[in-house]
């Protein structure tokens, strides 16, 4: 087992969470969110994903719902936002 897979078992064991969430899904929205807000901002918008899952129902869709709502809200703020490289 990796790192990250014990990891994942010993935190959710620790919580008391029974849930086979689909890690890839997470990191890639975490890396959209780091990429096209801010890299603090992706830990945080875990923590929110995990709070509208759970109040969602919870289970593995609901986490896959809130993943992609909040992965296309990052690409929308970022293409709203003035582009920060070019001269003004």
């Amino acid at each position: 087992m990796s790192t990250m897979t014990d990891w994942i078992a010993a935190a959710t064991a620790e919580l008391g969470i029974d849930l086979d969430v689909d890690v890839i899904d997470v990191l890639d929205m975490t890396k959209v969110v780091a990429q096209q807000v801010a890299r603090p901002a992706a830990p945080v918008t875990a923590f929110l994903v995990g709070y509208a899952a759970a109040q969602a129902g919870g289970g593995p869709g609901a986490v896959r719902e809130a993943n992609a709502k909040v992965a296309a809200l990052a690409e929308r703020f970022a293409a709203a936002r003035p582009d920060e490289t070019s001269p003004s």
